[in-house]
């Protein structure tokens, strides 16, 4: 099984693609720069655009896993719809299930929440609605790692201390959730034990 995930720092922290390669034994590429946005990935002028265009086109993969900026999907969520549909059907035309890792809420403490003039519930709920819309008009599935961080009976313990990034139990949740998400999709004969005659 090969993966290909798409983001930013978000995917990348705490190893969380090393997480992936060992929860569901795929060969996991990351392409991923610290604030990059999914528009980054479609732009073969920049050395990020450059390397996933070229993995899209000359490669196949089983699931490509999109994840945008913290605050992409609220701050501009016409262009992030308008760039992960282009991607799912980039990833589609590779062979690809895309998915999207719809990311969390910045923790109640965090700075930045003031700044965007909401609440963690108020952006909870606009990064839901923005990841789900976007699933559904590129045909992807989601792995709501942003309710699952929402929902966290300790959810202070996800978060390093900015507020933004996932601590390394963040991290875990995200992993976990991203499996599953990759385990559902599988077909069964593909995740489920064989049985003898």
């Amino acid at each position: 099984m090969r993966i290909l995930m798409l983001g930013n720092s978000l995917t990348t922290a705490n190893d969380l693609p090393a997480l992936i390669t060992n929860m569901v034994g795929a060969d996991v590429i990351v392409h991923a720069r610290g604030g990059a946005r999914l528009a980054e990935q479609l732009n073969p002028r920049t050395r990020l655009g450059a390397l996933t265009q070229h993995a899209l086109e000359s490669s196949s993969w089983d699931y490509v896993v999109l994840q945008e900026s913290s605050n992409g999907p609220i701050l501009h969520r016409t262009r992030f719809i308008e760039a992960s549909a282009m991607l799912c059907e980039q990833a589609a035309a590779a062979g690809a299930s895309p998915i999207m890792f719809a990311t969390w809420a910045y923790s109640p403490t965090c700075p930045k929440l003031s700044k965007m003039g909401v609440s963690r519930e108020e952006m909870h709920e606009l990064l839901t609605d923005a990841y789900h819309e976007a699933a559904n008009i590129g045909n992807a599935s989601v792995a709501d790692v942003g309710k699952a961080f929402f929902e966290h009976a300790h959810a202070a313990r996800l978060y390093r201390p900015d507020g933004v990034h996932p601590s390394v139990e963040g991290t875990a949740l995200a992993a976990n959730v991203i499996a599953d998400r990759i385990a559902r999709c599988l077909p069964m004969e593909r995740h489920s034990p064989s049985r003898a005659d």
